[in-house]
């Protein structure tokens, strides 16, 4: 008799564990084994079709912020050995001038714009690589171009909104090199003035450059315009800044306002579907899917959750319906990731953004967004 009770009682017990088990959601409707599987066939897909010898420009050089992330996910050698080879095959340099009296920041794409910060993303993975394998040449031109830029009056260099993904984690990576405190002074310096002409405090996002600010420049419906991938490379961005930026720095709480506010904001222009439209306020601008803006955001929350600087439970919704887009929709059957939009500088009426768009930092944006969500599923 008190064997079936004793029986019955554990029954219940395991009832009881079983049904609180189904009550609890799973954090996103994947797994880390999925995800994986993703990743694989994502950067497979990419690399068997492009080699890694291609300029340090910053279309390719985003690629590899996230072909570093898959690697640091996986192990996998051959991904690290594509950055490698990529990188060698630019001597580990951006743009190649070594006059300095002719090196230029405005948009540029020959070797005198050192300055522009679209030439100096590649310096985050070739700091990256120098942590797995400390080489000082693999640094030598970054500390170069970055000590040289920091030595002048100027604070104007980042004045569109993608330079702050480009080149703020450049600087919170060579801090954590060098321990060189001038890299988080002038970091946070630049930073103001990018917040002086981009950042609008109502709406707690960022116009993609001057030309954009409201009301000089309006959506087709008269809304203030916040192009979905220029915000995505700040949001990133900043996840990334955190990321290495020390606890102790005066600014860190600045910089943990900037990216909690954009979350909030974020979120309210998130679709059903869980995209983000290329003007993020006003749908019908450019209406349909895009991945770089979305991945982007994605990988920020995925971040923010992970390390504590995000809600849980107000913001994996949001992953969901992300994730939800990213695998069933961006992700096409043969490991292509569609639905980015072009390179440019804004969100365009009309514009084609299908299945078959695809992109470099296309890419890049969604293996830093799955790389992340293995590592909350790994939590």
């Amino acid at each position: 008799m008190m064997k079936r009770l004793y029986a019955a009682g554990m029954l219940a017990a395991s009832v009881t564990v079983l049904a609180g088990c189904a009550s609890a959601p799973p954090a996103v409707d994947t797994s880390e084994q999925e995800v994986i599987g993703i990743i694989n066939k994502v950067n497979g897909y990419w690399q068997q079709r492009e080699a890694p010898q291609k300029w340090a420009f910053w279309d390719i050089a985003a690629y590899h912020t996230g072909n570093i992330e898959a690697y640091q996910i996986t192990g996998n050698p051959a991904w690290r050995k594509y950055s490698e080879d990529w990188a060698a095959h630019n001597n580990w340099q951006g743009a190649k001038s070594t006059n300095k009296a002719t090196w230029k920041y405005q948009y540029g794409e020959t070797d005198d714009h050192v300055l522009f910060g679209d030439w100096q993303i590649c310096f985050q993975t070739y700091a990256d690589l120098y942590q797995l394998d400390p080489d000082p040449k693999k640094i030598a031109r970054a500390r170069e171009v970055m000590e040289y830029e920091m030595s002048t009056p100027n604070q104007d260099y980042w004045w569109w909104s993608d330079g702050l993904y480009m080149v703020m984690p450049v600087m919170t990576k060579l801090y954590a090199i060098t321990g060189n405190r001038q890299y988080l002074d002038k970091l946070y310096e630049y930073f103001q003035y990018s917040n002086s002409i981009m950042y609008d405090s109502d709406a707690q996002l960022y116009y993609r450059d001057a030309r954009y600010v409201y009301p000089k420049h309006q959506s087709v419906n008269g809304k203030k315009d916040f192009w979905s991938r220029g915000d995505g490379w700040v949001f990133a961005g900043l996840a990334k800044v955190l990321k290495d930026l020390p606890k102790d720095d005066p600014h860190r709480a600045e910089f943990i306002a900037k990216f909690q506010g954009m979350a909030q904001a974020l979120k309210k222009a998130q679709t059903d579907d869980g995209y983000w439209t290329r003007s993020l306020l006003d749908p019908q601008h450019a209406p349909g899917p895009e991945t770089s803006g979305t991945a982007f955001f994605v990988y920020g929350y995925l971040w923010g959750i992970n390390n504590g600087l995000l809600e849980r439970d107000a913001y994996l919704p949001v992953v969901r319906k992300g994730w939800r887009y990213l695998s069933k929709t961006a992700l096409q059957a043969d490991g292509k990731i569609g639905y980015v939009q072009p390179i440019g500088d804004r969100a365009i009426p009309g514009q084609v953004v299908d299945q078959n768009s695809t992109t470099a930092f296309g890419v890049g944006a969604y293996l830093l967004a799955s790389s992340e969500l293995v590592r909350l599923l790994r939590q």
